[in-house]
């Protein structure tokens, strides 16, 4: 508080405090009307608590999953560690993917989301933190009916050339890059679905699509949970992408200080391990 502001007040309260008891209360209010101008620049400069951030998070086991209504993941519970370290108050929610990214294309402020690959187009509408972890490379899963088919192909580049065949899609992801525009300039037929990474191996398992490209890691999950799988054959190529690092993405408002908190926390917290491998 600045010093000749503060004088007056400072009189008021050595006045007050020098009264006798029963004396003090009708002093009250002269001294009161010195005293409340003079705090008045100091209580308006505190600074407001920080509103909690919103953090978004996509349904995909084993990453974020809900599970007998208990949030669960090994991201999820990394994410919500990296919040903590950093000291910023998170209220963390689920939202399907192209919900979250249709937030950031809106404006929405005060918001971030977990575990996103770097792509160009999403940088200009949010920020990115430091990674916070690298995939396994994907793999190819082939539904039961077309495995003659699709082995018949050495290579993704010559599976995607196929128009006999139909690739499952979940619409509203990215593969990455370079896999996306791969995938684009495919003949492949295209299914794209709504559903998640888990549900599209099912459709994979029911003859629904050729094939598609699979997390490694969820791959392993679904099909320790489930004997329906068993009759998808994993298939490995030579020319799939490595796996990408994914980052946690913030809408363009968030303060460089609190990304700057998160990348913090993320240096010096232990990266994530699914327990499926």
């Amino acid at each position: 508080m600045n010093r000749r502001r503060a004088a007056p007040a400072l009189a008021a309260l050595a006045a007050l405090a020098a009264l006798p008891a029963p004396s003090a209360l009708p002093a009250l209010l002269p001294l009161l009307a010195l005293l409340v101008p003079a705090l008045a620049p100091a209580l308006a400069a505190a600074p407001a608590p920080a509103p909690a951030i919103t953090v978004a998070w996509s349904e995909k086991p084993p990453y974020y999953y809900i599970e007998d209504g208990l949030e669960k993941g090994f991201m999820l519970a990394y994410g919500k560690a990296l919040f903590a370290a950093a000291g910023i108050d998170a209220t963390f929610v689920r939202e399907p993917q192209k919900r979250i990214w249709s937030r950031f294309r809106t404006g929405m402020r005060n918001y971030c989301s977990i575990g996103w690959y770097y792509l160009p187009e999403r940088a200009a509408i949010a920020q990115y933190s430091l990674p916070v972890y690298t995939d396994p490379t994907q793999l190819v899963l082939i539904a039961p009916k077309a495995v003659a088919q699709v082995r018949a192909h050495a290579t993704l580049a010559s599976m995607l050339a196929d128009p006999a065949l139909t690739i499952g899609l979940l619409d509203g992801s990215s593969y990455g890059a370079e896999l996306d525009a791969r995938i684009r300039q495919s003949a492949n037929r295209k299914m794209l679905s709504n559903v998640n990474s888990a549900g599209m191996i099912q459709m994979v398992a029911a003859d629904r699509v050729s094939y598609m490209l699979s997390d490694r890691t969820d791959w392993h999950y679904s099909r320790s949970r489930s004997k329906s799988l068993e009759s998808v054959v994993q298939y490995e190529v030579p020319d799939v992408p490595p796996g990408l690092k994914r980052h946690i993405v913030c809408s363009l408002d968030i303060p460089a200080a609190t990304m700057e908190k998160l990348n913090q926390a993320i240096r010096v917290t232990p990266k994530p391990v699914p327990a499926e491998k």
